[in-house]
């Protein structure tokens, strides 16, 4: 099935918008919570400054979704330090068709990212759980012990979160930086 993501990029929202529009008073206090831990490294600014390329990023999120609490928020703060990252949120529910293309492992989980190219090319797909993550659940729900969901933020866990994420923001910066079509576009 062919999906418009060029003809849906312009309705997302900005992080902030996103979580005034769709989030109530207390999801959005959750987000902040998670916003102020995010701590990115001088070695990961110095990455995130450096990209080149626009990047087109459709999140399909939910403001009521503990996984996109824990993990959107770092998207806002790459965006921060890169202007040429164009970090778009939709609402899963507002936006079936979005999740319904995207869909993974037979479901419409979220938070799931589309990265397209500034021309408005697929790139890749990732999300809904960062390979951190998994692990984590793995070691504490596949085992004798078993998660309260209660508590502060993990943030070991959130900065190795973080991580994964840049890596694969990376991965698609790299992607379009060495794409011979958009090196020729652009004459480097």
């Amino acid at each position: 099935m062919s999906f418009d993501y060029a003809a849906l990029f312009p309705q997302g929202l900005s992080y902030h918008d996103f979580l005034q529009t769709h989030g109530t008073e207390s999801q959005r206090n959750r987000w902040q919570a998670v916003h102020d831990k995010v701590e990115l490294t001088p070695p990961q600014r110095t990455l995130l400054s450096g990209f080149s390329r626009t990047m087109k990023v459709l999140v399909s999120a939910g403001a009521w979704c503990g996984d996109c609490v824990n993990q959107c928020p770092i998207f806002d703060h790459f965006a921060s330090h890169n202007g040429r990252l164009l970090v778009r949120f939709f609402d899963r529910d507002r936006h079936p068709d979005l999740a319904q293309a995207i869909s993974t492992c037979g479901g419409e989980r979220v938070p799931s990212v589309v990265f397209l190219s500034e021309d408005d090319h697929v790139c890749g797909r990732y999300g809904d759980r960062t390979l951190s993550t998994y692990r984590h659940l793995a070691e504490t729900q596949l085992g004798p012990s078993c998660p309260t969901g209660f508590g502060d933020v993990n943030e070991s866990l959130l900065a190795d979160v973080t991580q994964d994420w840049l890596d694969e923001f990376e991965r698609i910066q790299w992607m379009l930086r060495l794409s011979g079509r958009l090196r020729q576009l652009h004459g480097d």
